[in-house]
This record gives C-alpha cells, sequence and structure tokens, in this order.
C-alpha cells in the first residue's frame, strides 16, 4: 500500500514540474541586431564596398588605403536547406583582414537564433585561420556548410592560396 502512494505521490511531482516547464525564447527583434556584422572597413579604417551586385557574388571592389591596396570580394551565394549563405571578405597583403555573411538564413526565429551566434563565431574563426580551414559551428551545420563553401569561393576568387 505504502509503494502504491508512493509512486501516485512520484507521478504527480513529475507531471507538475512537468507542466511548469518553460523554454526558453529569443525576441526577433533583438537577435537581427546581434547577428549584423560591420561592414567592411568601419573599423579598420579603409571605405565601406557594397557587397556584390548580383547575387553569385561575381564582383569585387578595391579601396586604397595607406598600407596598400584592400580588396573586397564576395563568395558565391551558397545554396543550403534553410536558405543561401554568402560571405565576403576584405584582403589586404594577402591576408583576411575582415570578412561578414551578407546574406544566410533569416526566414524563421529559429533561423535568427541559430544564426546569432553562429555567424559571429565563423566570422572570427575565419580571421583566426585566415583561410578556410575552419570548424563547423555545433547546432549551425547547414549553415556552417554553406559559410565555408562561400568563404572558399571567395578566397578562390580573391587569388589567395
Amino acid at each position: 500500500m505504502r509503494r502504491v502512494i508512493l509512486a501516485i505521490c512520484a507521478t504527480a511531482a513529475a507531471l507538475v514540474l512537468l507542466l511548469s516547464f518553460k523554454t526558453h525564447t529569443q525576441s526577433s527583434g533583438a537577435s537581427s541586431a546581434a547577428i549584423a556584422s560591420p561592414a567592411p572597413g568601419t573599423d579598420t579604417g579603409e571605405p565601406a564596398a557594397s557587397p556584390a551586385a548580383s547575387p553569385s557574388g561575381s564582383g569585387t571592389a578595391t579601396a586604397s588605403s595607406a598600407g596598400g591596396t584592400a580588396k573586397t570580394v564576395a563568395g558565391t551565394a551558397w545554396p543550403t536547406v534553410y536558405g543561401p549563405v554568402q560571405v565576403q571578405i576584405t584582403v589586404k597583403g594577402g591576408k583576411i583582414t575582415a570578412v561578414s555573411a551578407p546574406e544566410y538564413p533569416q526566414e524563421t526565429p529559429r533561423d535568427e537564433q541559430i544564426n546569432a551566434f553562429a555567424i559571429p563565431q565563423l566570422n572570427a574563426e575565419t580571421l583566426a585561420a585566415d583561410s578556410a580551414s575552419i570548424d563547423a559551428v555545433s547546432g549551425a551545420t547547414y549553415t556552417s556548410q554553406g559559410y565555408i563553401a562561400s568563404l572558399q569561393s571567395a578566397i578562390d576568387k580573391a587569388g589567395l592560396p
């Protein structure tokens, strides 16, 4: 008899805890501001170049600065299951000095939530590695794959090794 009462109490307690569980949600207005990357050259003193006019990313822009010529190149927009991903890099002296993702999936709040942490992390890894040999972000596999493919396209267009 004691076991039955204990089992009923445990079941009731578990049910109350389960029904009172709240999932974490993120407001969509704040996430899009967190994802936005600065335009190339804004923190380096170089003039900003606009993204490529065509979605294929075939355009390049050049800007002169005191230390040499900086070249901004947009990679090919790479299709993923959730939408295209495009990467734009700024190259100066054979090194990647700035990177941004002007195009990535933003259709749903879940896309915004995933890319709020994935895009800045991928940008930082790209600058640190100075190549497309970067790790994918856990939880953002499709975005990471599209990002790396578009990044490699931009690196190839810039003529980097």
